[in-house]
């Protein structure tokens, strides 16, 4: 295709249009002609472009280089080049709206062409330059009849971010509300994005999980107010010791993900270092009083060690656990082990299988009786979650939840869970249920809030509901575990802690949360006829439930002998295999509403 000549000051001198917008020829402009691909004067703050998807070349308005602020016009002359320097968190966006346009297709006449608008940032030395334009992306597309893109003609205009309400809208869309940096959706976009330019320029890229170390400590000691001031100080700190065109976002409640352009290995120890100095070396002034803090950092190459964002995330957060298995307040790289490539690969299926399980409703309840210790009669059923695979067979959640807590899937289980325990709970007035939510659950309020909604606040739905949180998730985040128990009674849900007796749990946090139930960890139980210490840990436990209001369930229950040991240690419910085993919650023959 025909496009425009530049001069060496970025001037276009000729250009030979392409048809009119009625798919008829185009006069051919003559030399001196004003360049008007769109059949308008843009103004002081547009621009105008014509894309041919064939060649990928874009012809430009003759204002184009001064207006995006780039050095030449080589820089944007094609649309790979152009993609260069749209911000990583905005380029998926940016492909999207344009050539998602193609989608649809019948709807609007080829003659016309299909509409697109798209807002995003623009950073005009590159991605490492620290000068960024905002800019507002509107116009048509032409396809062929099967869809695939042909060319497009748009205008492209400078937008305040402060005054255009759009602009404002996918900021707050963009980024996390406490920090000011992105947010964990758009962090992993910008992963993303330096992955398929790493592998397209072979420039190796790294990415680095910084952790907030002794947060709880600091929300136990002070409050949760001075621990997101702690949080917010951090990432102001991070983002102050960044490199142009660097990107930093909150991966989750105490950390962040840092994405470093054009960084191989020896670059990459070197910027851990100046963030962990530069955390170390700050006196963050609180409300409260003046407090420190330190991190701990896990990195990972791109794309040497990571070619998708999955393993980029899951390799950062193994360097990071090792980190802190070393000692606070240090950095370590991801080192793959011996027959890590093969956990690897069967992780990258597991998180495929889930995926697609999701999305064709595959995913499964089971229930399984809890019944009374003294008269086996049942008082409630466990959720237990299947997932069934396209071979036909059927696995358990602990198969499964690992991969998907370490991925950050636990999230989208949770929430399809919880849509069908209320789903059942509706259906049928006469069942409790008692459903077991991630570790990670505790510290995401739009799980309280999608419950709050499911429910629509009816007690009659909710006071029949337990929720299950495992004991090692209450150790790990207590403030937040506190906050979450709390507003679930509120709604009026019971609260049990599952696996008590795995982690610990010291009697001054449980004294902290408002259960109503603990689970005897099931190792406890499935050796009691043969090892006398577990029935003095198992009274223990008993006394100490009873002595704070809290009913106790055994699990792992197989067989006679054990429930009669147990009834003697005044258990009140128990939970196995001899008391029931599971069953498909679609087979529940209970009243329907």
């Amino acid at each position: 295709m025909p496009h425009i000549k530049f001069d060496a000051d970025g001037a276009a001198t000729t250009f030979v249009p392409i048809s009119a917008l009625d798919g008829s020829p185009a006069p051919v402009a003559v030399e001196g002609e004003a360049f008007d691909l769109v059949g308008i004067l843009s103004g002081l703050d547009e621009t105008a472009y014509l894309w041919d998807f064939q060649s990928d070349q874009i012809s430009w308005e003759s204002n184009a280089v001064k207006l995006l602020g780039v050095r030449s016009a080589r820089q944007i002359e094609t649309g790979l080049e152009f993609k260069f320097h749209v911000a990583p968190e905005h380029s998926r966006r940016r492909d999207d709206a344009v050539l998602g346009a193609g989608g649809q297709l019948g709807q609007v006449s080829p003659s016309t062409g299909l509409p697109y608008r798209v807002q995003y940032r623009f950073a005009p030395g590159g991605r490492r330059s620290d000068v960024s334009l905002w800019l507002e992306d509107r116009g048509r597309l032409w396809t062929d009849a099967s869809g695939r893109p042909l060319r497009a003609r748009g205008i492209i205009r400078i937008v305040d971010e402060g005054l255009d309400p759009e602009a404002k809208k996918n900021h707050l869309s963009d980024h996390d509300e406490l920090t000011g940096q992105l947010n964990r959706v758009r962090l992993t976009q910008a992963v993303a994005a330096v992955i398929g330019q790493a592998v397209e320029t072979r420039n190796p890229a790294a990415f680095l999980m910084v952790s907030i170390n002794n947060l709880t400590n600091i929300n136990q000691s002070f409050g949760f107010d001075i621990g997101d001031e702690i949080i917010a100080s951090a990432a102001r700190t991070l983002r102050r010791r960044l490199r142009g065109g660097d990107t930093i976002g909150r991966y989750s409640s105490n950390k962040f993900g840092i994405v470093l352009n054009e960084c191989g290995p020896g670059a990459m120890r070197i910027a851990a270092d100046r963030f962990l100095k530069a955390i170390r070396s700050v006196a963050i002034e609180t409300s409260a009083c003046q407090l420190s803090a330190s991190v701990s950092i896990g990195g990972v190459l791109i794309p040497e060690q990571a070619t998708n964002v999955q393993e980029a995330i899951s390799h950062s957060l193994q360097a990071l656990d090792f980190a802190k298995q070393r000692r606070f307040d240090c950095f370590a790289a991801y080192e793959p082990r011996v027959g890590h490539a093969s956990i690897r690969q069967r992780n990258i299926a597991i998180a495929d299988e889930v995926t697609s399980a999701l999305e064709q409703q595959r995913m499964m309840l089971m229930l399984q009786p809890i019944v009374d210790c003294q008269t086996l009669e049942v008082k409630h059923h466990e959720c237990l979650l299947r997932m069934d695979k396209l071979d036909g067979s059927r696995i358990s959640a602990g198969d499964f939840m690992p991969v998907a807590e370490q991925l950050g899937m636990a999230h989208l289980i949770d929430q399809r869970t919880l849509e069908m325990t209320v789903e059942l709970l509706k259906l049928h007035p006469d069942l409790r249920l008692a459903l077991n939510v991630s570790g990670l659950t505790p510290s995401n309020h739009e799980w309280l809030a999608a419950l709050h909604h499911l429910t629509g606040g009816r007690r009659s739905l909710t006071e029949r509901l337990i929720i299950e949180i495992t004991e090692t998730a209450v150790i790990a985040e207590i403030d937040q575990t506190i906050a979450f128990v709390d507003t679930l009674k509120e709604l009026g849900c019971r609260v049990a802690i599952d696996d008590f007796g795995a982690g610990f749990t010291s009697f001054k946090n449980l004294k902290l949360l408002a259960i109503d139930m603990v689970k005897i960890d099931g190792t406890f139980i499935k050796n009691l006829a043969n090892d006398p210490q577990d029935l003095v840990f198992i009274k223990a436990l008993r006394d100490l439930a009873c002595s704070l209001g809290m009913e106790t369930v055994a699990e792992w229950v197989q067989d006679q002998q054990t429930v009669e040991i147990l009834r003697e240690a005044g258990i009140d419910l128990l939970q196995g295999y001899f008391c029931g085993e599971p069953f498909l919650a679609a087979d529940y023959e209970g009243s329907l509403s």
